[in-house]
């Protein structure tokens, strides 16, 4: 099928560019990368897909010194209690 993209200039001269280092066609080129792009679209953990993230089942908690897990500054002050003296 024929049709025509507007493609920036200097994209266009690249792309002509590396067509002719591998020794193919501009056309075929466009057709690889479409098919690439079209193919990671597909793939989960493309952008916009949802991806299941572990959960940790096992026993355990926070540590004691973790007053507040919703305080960013309860965790800190939790980490130089651990690490001591600096």
């Amino acid at each position: 099928m024929r049709t025509t993209l507007d493609i920036d200039d200097n994209l266009l001269k690249q792309a002509k560019q590396l067509a002719a280092r591998e020794h193919t066609s501009l056309t075929r080129l466009i057709e690889e990368g479409l098919a690439a792009r079209l193919r990671s679209a597909a793939t989960p953990g493309a952008p916009g897909s949802r991806v299941r993230l572990p959960v940790f089942a096992g026993q355990g908690g926070l540590q004691p010194a973790i007053k507040d897990a919703r305080s960013h500054r309860a965790i800190l002050d939790a980490i130089d209690d651990v690490e001591g003296p600096q």
